[in-house]
């Protein structure tokens, strides 16, 4: 590695989860960039964000069987150059692209409760008059959430997690 960019290996990996069952709190605010590990040491994603604490509890929510470390660099001047020069330098390092980097929208987009309807209920669904569409959806994604919830609750995850409640009208599930 370049002298300005830190080798991941060098990094130390940090647990997802305190002994609270919380993200630890010293990246919150800051700018940075990150590489996610799976429960084997394995690297998942390597994302960078204006707040990684936030990008972090996200990413917990979309995946939490994938979330179980992370290696961390944080920069005091926000530049996407940079970042993006540290993340093609990581993932070269790493040697295969993760797969959260090959499916970014698993790690990053709001989850889709709607992909969870089935048959039945997508008939029902298609059946109701716009309105009762909404109320529908929402509970679908009322539905997904709990699933998420008790997933986490299972990790050990004490967090307070509040999905945005305008989102699930549409089906859709993500942090507020």
């Amino acid at each position: 590695m370049t002298a300005d960019i830190p080798a991941l290996a060098t990094l130390p990996l940090i647990p997802y989860l305190d002994a609270t069952g919380q993200i630890p709190t010293d990246c919150q605010g800051k700018v940075g960039i990150y590489g996610v590990f799976d429960a084997h040491g394995i690297l998942q994603y390597v994302g960078y964000s204006r707040d990684v604490y936030v990008s972090l509890k996200q990413h917990l929510v979309r995946q939490p069987a994938a979330c179980h470390g992370y290696k961390l660099e944080t920069i005091d001047r926000p530049s996407r150059t940079r970042l993006e020069s540290i993340r093609t330098a990581w993932i070269e390092e790493n040697g295969v692209l993760p797969p959260g980097n090959q499916d970014e929208a698993a790690w990053t987009a709001a989850i889709d409760a709607k992909v969870t309807m089935t048959a039945a209920e997508q008939a029902e669904y298609e059946a109701l008059e716009e309105i009762a569409q909404i109320k529908y959806l929402k509970k679908i994604a009322r539905r997904v959430e709990a699933q998420i919830l008790e997933t986490l609750k299972a990790r050990g995850v004490q967090m307070d997690l509040r999905f945005n409640p305008k989102l699930k009208e549409s089906g859709l599930l993500n942090l507020k």
